[in-house]
């Protein structure tokens, strides 16, 4: 499985972006956002058939995820955008992970696409 992110740029406080990962498959699939200096994080994840999101916290009532099966495309919508929101994003699917927020658990990994959120 090859995945494919897009959408970053460079964006204001307040912004939209919609991030998308093509090449999904029919497993658990999340978004991971990696800041510089910082350790990967969690930021989102939707269930193979789209009926179960997970979201972290700072992100929650800001960030959609979807996905399109028919397309083999996940997305990412990033609302209200803050500058903390500044970091690379990967997408990444996993065919049996036990925790949805672990990167560990996850076994395919997009190539990640930049988002700087200005003030």
């Amino acid at each position: 499985v090859q995945l494919q992110a897009s959408g970053g740029g460079l964006v204001q406080a307040g912004d939209s972006l919609r991030l998308s990962c093509a090449g999904s498959g029919r497993t658990l699939m999340g978004w991971f956002r990696q800041a510089p200096g910082k350790e990967r994080e969690f930021v989102s994840a939707i269930s193979w058939n789209g009926g179960v999101t997970y979201y972290t916290d700072s992100v929650k009532g800001r960030f959609t995820i979807s996905r399109d099966n028919a397309k083999r495309t996940v997305y990412l919508q990033m609302n209200s955008l803050k500058p903390e929101d500044t970091a690379v994003y990967y997408c990444a699917g996993a065919i049996g992970a036990s925790h949805y927020a672990n990167a560990h658990e996850y076994d395919f990994w997009g190539q990640g696409t930049q988002v700087t959120v200005s003030s």
